[in-house]
């Protein structure tokens, strides 16, 4: 990846190692990754992003990576997660940011925009619901329980770091390969993602963002409607999130439009990059 800086940014009491791409006086583009990924989550986005002129910033978030790992639960509770966007805004010396999260980046930043909107020009989330949609849909689809579970075990203590770190993080591995298309991650890409997930503490700080969600996480979302301009890209094939999530979100928002993608799953942004790219283009010089 050409023309590719990389800094620690000091924001909310701590430092984010973060990717940064494009020229200094363009409009800042926030990429926020998801579990269990870091900055690269975004490799196929920073380049065509910043081509285009934008100031494209992708941290690895609170607890990934190289980033900061504070110690404790309470410390990974969305609106610290929040904070630390803010702060990077704040850096650069913006008042506003075009947010693009997947995942876990992705309640950050609907969390960002629905609680803090004068800090969001438009907002981008690819295979996450509002957080609010997650209980509407439960009481409606008991399948999504299921398909969820994963979420109840990581809140125990000590076991999942053990289960996940176990012969070199051959489950994660095994979760990534068996969610994702075919080649949507080759094996030295894999290889940067185990450096990631080696780094000390890094696999307890990124359990801590699910275990943070019974500290309160989510009484900490706001009930206002989003009144900054939304697009949803969804993956059709998640195995993890139901596509009537990606409806039910869209009642939590005064201005959206939902884009459905075909042959791709929860990693569309590595399956699909130029629909996603396309999609991400179009909305944002809309």
């Amino acid at each position: 990846m050409g023309n590719l800086s990389f800094r620690y940014i000091e924001t909310n009491g701590i430092k984010l190692h973060t990717a940064i791409a494009g020229p200094e006086d363009g409009p800042l583009v926030i990429l926020l990754h998801g579990f269990p990924e870091f900055w690269f989550g975004w490799k196929n986005q920073i380049q065509p992003l910043a081509e285009k002129g934008y100031r494209v910033v992708a941290p690895d978030q609170r607890g990934y990576n190289l980033s900061d790992k504070p110690e404790g639960i309470d410390y990974y509770t969305i609106d610290y997660l929040r904070d630390d966007v803010i702060g990077i805004i704040e850096f650069f010396q913006k008042k506003k940011a075009i947010i693009i999260g997947h995942d876990w980046g992705g309640a950050v930043a609907w969390h960002l925009a629905a609680t803090r909107p004068e800090y969001v020009e438009k907002l981008i989330v690819l295979n996450i619901p509002h957080p609010r949609a997650m209980p509407r849909v439960f009481m409606k689809n008991p399948l999504q329980w299921m398909k969820s579970s994963y979420i109840a075990f990581f809140q125990l203590p000590n076991l999942p770091e053990k289960a996940l770190g176990m012969r070199e993080f051959k489950v994660m591995q095994q979760g990534i390969a068996k969610s994702s298309n075919p080649d949507a991650f080759t094996t030295s890409e894999i290889a940067q993602y185990k450096t990631a997930w080696s780094q000390s503490d890094a696999l307890t700080a990124m359990l801590n963002w699910y275990r943070a969600i019974r500290r309160g996480s989510f009484k900490q979302l706001s009930e206002a409607k989003i009144n900054v301009p939304v697009r949803i890209i969804w993956g059709m094939g998640d195995q993890f999130l139901s596509p009537m999530l990606a409806k039910e979100s869209m009642s939590f928002c005064e201005e959206v439009n939902l884009a459905f993608v075909g042959e791709a799953t929860h990693w569309i942004q590595h399956e699909q990059p130029e629909i996603v790219n396309h999609l991400i283009d179009q909305f944002i010089n809309e």
